[in-house]
Parts: C-alpha cells; sequence; structure tokens
C-alpha cells in the first residue's frame, strides 16, 4: 500500500463522512482503507479507499474481509491510476455484487463512475465541478464540492 497524501486523506474522509451520514439509518456499512474485499473468483485481496457493503454476509461476519461490495471507490495517484483504470478495475468486476465502481481524481475536480447496468455491461459517467454526483447503488447524491470540501490546491 502506498501511503496517501494530504488531498487524498480529505477527499476520502469526506466521502466516507457523507456516505456514513445518509447510510446511517440503513442496512449497509461504510469501510475505510483497512478493510480487504476478497475477490474469490480473481483469487486477490484488495484494499480500496472506500467499500461499501449492503450484503447480510458481509454484515454478520467477523472477518477481516468482505467479499460482497455494492459500492468500491479509488482515490486516484499519479502511481496507482493506470492500475487502478485496468488491471484492478477487471479483478473487480469479478465480484458479482460490485454495482458501482468509482475512480476520484485528487489533482482535479473530477469522479469518473463506472456502473453495472441490466445487461452486465459497464458504462461510464463522468462528473464535474458544479455537478451532483450520484452513487445509484446506494441511491446517494451529493454536489461535488462537497466531496473536495478543504482540499488545499482545488479551492
Amino acid at each position: 500500500m502506498v501511503w496517501a497524501n494530504k488531498s487524498h486523506i480529505i477527499i476520502a474522509s469526506n466521502l466516507v463522512t457523507e456516505l456514513n451520514i445518509y447510510l446511517r439509518d440503513n442496512n449497509c456499512i461504510v469501510l475505510t482503507s483497512d478493510i480487504k474485499v476478497r475477490l474469490e473468483t480473481a483469487n486477490y485481496y484488495y484494499y480500496p479507499d472506500i467499500a461499501v457493503t449492503c450484503d447480510e454476509k458481509d454484515l454478520s461476519s467477523n472477518e477481516d474481509f468482505i467479499i460482497y461490495p455494492a459500492l468500491i471507490i479509488e482515490i486516484l495517484s499519479p502511481t496507482t491510476a493506470n492500475f487502478d483504470r485496468g488491471g484492478k478495475f477487471a479483478d473487480y468486476q469479478t465480484a458479482t455484487s460490485l454495482q458501482e465502481y468509482v475512480l476520484v481524481s485528487q489533482s482535479q475536480i473530477n469522479i469518473e463512475c463506472f456502473r453495472k447496468n441490466q445487461q452486465g455491461i459497464w458504462l461510464s459517467q463522468t462528473y464535474t465541478k458544479g455537478e451532483e454526483v450520484n452513487f445509484a447503488s446506494v441511491n446517494f447524491s451529493c454536489q461535488i464540492e462537497s466531496i473536495y470540501q478543504k482540499v488545499p490546491e482545488l479551492q
């Protein structure tokens, strides 16, 4: 795991806070980069920046990993961006529970959301400054500026 810089940490904290507040009365849990996602088919474990699971098997388990994420969010860094977009995304797609994979830029106000449609095809939607971000997997929306709040170089 590569150590995160301050912008990365602020963005992750903002997202975790927004999601936790929104999902507090829901049967979903928001997990930070300390939890592993086990990808059984790919035979890998990854530590995403943020994962949300709503699956009872994950909620009732005491394991140090989850298997059924609905939403995974990665905050891009120059050293991980290509892998996050390529090999890691391909591995994450083996998780049948995964509905959305989100890539958050830390160098500009830009979020790319990949959603699996009814036919199992991944479609991309990009959000930029002034737009409302939507994570359909957990029915969550917020202004993109809330996610980037207090990131020094983007204010």
